[in-house]
Parts: C-alpha cells; sequence; structure tokens
C-alpha cells in the first residue's frame, strides 16, 4: 500500500475524476517512463552542478506531456529545487512579453514548503542566511550597525553571484524590503515584494520608499529573473525549473505575436547557459516543433532544437525529449495502481453504512478485478478505433467512476453492468457477478485473473 497522505489520495482522485493532472503524489502512479524521467533528472544535476540547461518535451495529446511535467517539478522539489509550473494561455499570458513570463513565472514560484508565491518566504531564508553568518563571523546581532551589515551583504550576493549583471532597483527593493520588515513595515515592504514578483499595481509610496519608478517592462525581466534566481540559490535552494506547459497555444496567436513569442523561446534558448542553476523545461506538440507556424518557421530556433530520429529510436540526451504514446500495457499498469492507491478504506460522507474497511478493500479488488482492467482498456480505446495514445484522460475518468460506483452502491457489479462477458473467474467472482453465493467454495482452488 502507499504511503501517500489522505489528503494527497483525495487530491489524485479529485483531479483524475475531472480529467485533470494532480499537482501532488504523481509519482505514486507514474509507470512506463522512467528512462524519461531519468532524463530530466540528469537535467536537474546538470543545473546543480552549475549549468543553465533548456529541454523541450514533445508529444501528442495524450502522451502525457503535462503529467510529465509536473513530475519534473515534484521531482526538483524533492532534490531541493524551487520551481515554476506556467501554463501558455492566449488569454492571461502574453508569451511575447516577458514581462508577462515573468510575472507569472513568480506567481506561480514554489518550493517544498511553500506551493506558490514563495517568493517571501525564500527572501526570508535567504537573509536569514546572512544572518547567520555574520553572526559566526563574530556580529553581534545586538549591535545596532548589525542591520546594515546584512544589507551590504545583501548587495554583496546579489552582486556577485550575477556578475554585476543585476538590476539596481532589484538590490535596492531588497535592501528595502529588509529595512521595512525591521521597522515592522509589513504593508510596503508587501508592496516591494508584489512589485519584485511583477505586478503592475503597486502604490507610489511603497515604490517612493525603495527609490524605484515605474514597473518591471519587458526589455529587463530576463535580468530580473538572472537576480531572482540568485537569490533562490543564496537561500539554499540546489537552483530553479521552469515548466512552460502547452506552448503549442502559441500557434493560435495572431502572427506578429506568434514570431515574437517564438522569438522569445530563442532568446531564452539562447540565455540558457548562463544562467547557472536555471532548467527551463518546455511542453508542445510536434505540430508547435515541425511546422513553419510554429519552431520550423524560425531558422535560429529550430536550427538549435532540432528533433532527430534514426529510424523509431531518437536520443532522450537531444534538446527534444519524446514522449510516445500510451498502450493498452502502461494503461492496465496505471489502472492497477491507481486501484491500490483507490481511498476506499476512508470512510466519508455517501459512503455505504457500516462499513468495514478490510472487507471493502477486498470487495474493490475482486469487482474491479485484472480482467475487468482489461476489458475496460479495450471498451474506452475501441471507441478511437484502438488508438490508445488518445485516451488516457477518458479511460482514467471511467475507471475511476467505476470504483466510486463500487464504493457507492453495494450492489454495483462493474462486471455485469458494462456488459462484459468473463473468462477464468474464481467461483466466488462467478457468483457476484450472477448476484448468488458460490456452492463451490469447498471444491474450487481460486484462480488468479489473467491478462
Amino acid at each position: 500500500m502507499s504511503t501517500l497522505s489522505k489528503r494527497d489520495r483525495a487530491h489524485i482522485f479529485e483531479c483524475l475524476r475531472t480529467g485533470l493532472v494532480p499537482e501532488r503524489g504523481i509519482d505514486a502512479f507514474a509507470v512506463g517512463i522512467e528512462q524519461r524521467r531519468a532524463e530530466l533528472h540528469r537535467q536537474l544535476a546538470l543545473a546543480a552542478a552549475d549549468e543553465g540547461t533548456i529541454k523541450f518535451l514533445r508529444g501528442g495529446y495524450g502522451c502525457g506531456k503535462t503529467f510529465m511535467a509536473r513530475l519534473a517539478v515534484l521531482d526538483a522539489q524533492e532534490q531541493g529545487f524551487a520551481t515554476s509550473f506556467v501554463v501558455v494561455s492566449d488569454n492571461d499570458l502574453r508569451f511575447h512579453r516577458f514581462d508577462d513570463v515573468y510575472g507569472k513565472v513568480m506567481s506561480e514560484l514554489g518550493t517544498g514548503s511553500c506551493p506558490r508565491g514563495a517568493l517571501g518566504d525564500i527572501l526570508d531564508r535567504w537573509i536569514g542566511n546572512v544572518e547567520d553568518a555574520l553572526i559566526s563571523g563574530g556580529a553581534d546581532e545586538d549591535d545596532p550597525g548589525f542591520d546594515g551589515l546584512v544589507s551590504a551583504r545583501l548587495q554583496d550576493d546579489l552582486v556577485s553571484k550575477t556578475a554585476g549583471q543585476a538590476p539596481q532597483d532589484l538590490v535596492r527593493v531588497v535592501q528595502t524590503i529588509f529595512e521595512l520588515k525591521q521597522r515592522g513595515d509589513t504593508a510596503d515592504a508587501g508592496s516591494l515584494l508584489s512589485w519584485l514578483s511583477g505586478s503592475k499595481n503597486v502604490a507610489h509610496g511603497a515604490k517612493k520608499a525603495a527609490g524605484v519608478k515605474g514597473d518591471i517592462d519587458s526589455s529587463e525581466a530576463l535580468e530580473y529573473l538572472r537576480g531572482i534566481l540568485a537569490i533562490v540559490r543564496a537561500a539554499g535552494y540546489r537552483g530553479l525549473l521552469i515548466v512552460i506547459d502547452e506552448a503549442e497555444t502559441i500557434l493560435r496567436m495572431r502572427s506578429d505575436t506568434r514570431h515574437k513569442s517564438l522569438n522569445g523561446i530563442r532568446q531564452i534558448a539562447d540565455a540558457a547557459g548562463s544562467n547557472p542553476g536555471l532548467v527551463w523545461l518546455f511542453t508542445g506538440t510536434p505540430e508547435f516543433f515541425d511546422t513553419r507556424h510554429g519552431v520550423a518557421g524560425l531558422a535560429p530556433l529550430h536550427d538549435r532544437i532540432r528533433f532527430l530520429k534514426s529510424g523509431k529510436t531518437a536520443s532522450f540526451r537531444q534538446p527534444q525529449l519524446e514522449l510516445t504514446p500510451f498502450d493498452a500495457e502502461r494503461l492496465r499498469a496505471v489502472a492497477l495502481r491507481l486501484r491500490e492507491l483507490y481511498p476506499i478504506e476512508e470512510t466519508e460522507p455517501g459512503d455505504l453504512p457500516d462499513r468495514d474497511p478490510i472487507a471493502e478493500r477486498e470487495r474493490l479488488e475482486r469487482l474491479v478485478s485484472d480482467e475487468f482492467i482489461q476489458l475496460l482498456v479495450g471498451q474506452v480505446t475501441a471507441g478511437f478505433r484502438g488508438d490508445v495514445g488518445v485516451v488516457p484522460r477518458q479511460f482514467l475518468r471511467s475507471f475511476v467512476d467505476q470504483m466510486d460506483l463500487v464504493r457507492q452502491d453495494a450492489e454495483y457489479v462493474p462486471m455485469k453492468e458494462a456488459g462484459f462477458e468473463p473468462s477464468n473467474l474464481s467461483a466466488e467472482e462467478q457468483a457476484a457477478i450472477d448476484g448468488g453465493d458460490s456452492s463451490d467454495d469447498d471444491e474450487l482452488a481460486p484462480r488468479g485473473d489473467v491478462w
């Protein structure tokens, strides 16, 4: 049985019921992607060793790009990275404006202890590290000049860790946030933190306290991101993973906006190596990468990240990491994991009365059997002419629904309701489907379900 918390298991199944990729606990049912996951681990290892990298997840609809990207976020946080998961949208994210991208990255910035909006927490952790280092070096924290030493060290760290490229406004804002917090002025400190996160709705008074004018604009946002990366690493994190999901959305934009967005990706790719500790991870469809409306239409970018394949084999270490469609075996394997994770022992409103948790678990595994899973895979994929690769979400929703019905209704028998003709059943299983008791239990040894 999995060691996932009750909260995480509930989150997983609530997301699957609506066709969404869970944000937590997905490593518990990640099957068939071990080599590709290892390649993303390699990218994280490079970043931890002071490299800057960029990777592109390539795959059609239903290949699990978002799942793999979410898994990368969890793995990165487990390994001590900060992360940000950004979804490209033509409604609330103008990807051709990097100040928009920067603001979204900041709003989704997270760590293992703070899922979103973690910049304030990261900044506090860095300041704490600076204070501890000064005290260890002999400084007296009760000395009136101690805060001045901290402020000076914050500036020195930012300058050294960005090779002098940190914007001066960023340095002043960080120092002012520290000073305001020391004076107990949390309101203005919070406003400046919002400004540093890319907000364009910060009052003039708060900005004046730090000596800054205007907002972070598109031309300087990449430099601010470099400064944020320095803060993340100074706070003790191994680096920063930024996921840009659903890049194919760019294809739906106007031609001028689309070209600017693609050029923005080119700039990110060109600068990737100059940001030690930063990993960019983009997801996109083959259409996005291979057509002239997408990456193939911008030669400098296409030449750099071109996808190469020898027959049916492609290197995992090239810029584009190909995700292959689900097959029936992988769907079955995922279903088996989910059956194990399903929280049938935990009583909730609407459940059957007087439930015995052990008996309910046995009943679930008997009624939602291995054979039933195999038949359900066939049924769900039949409507798509057997193309398993495009139906994982539909299958998982149907599968979770079947387990929900077993939990809800003592008389529900999935095999019977679905109209399947089972084979190789034990006497107990046949009795469950027939709705009666078996008289042969003492004579027949139960036989295991077969594929």
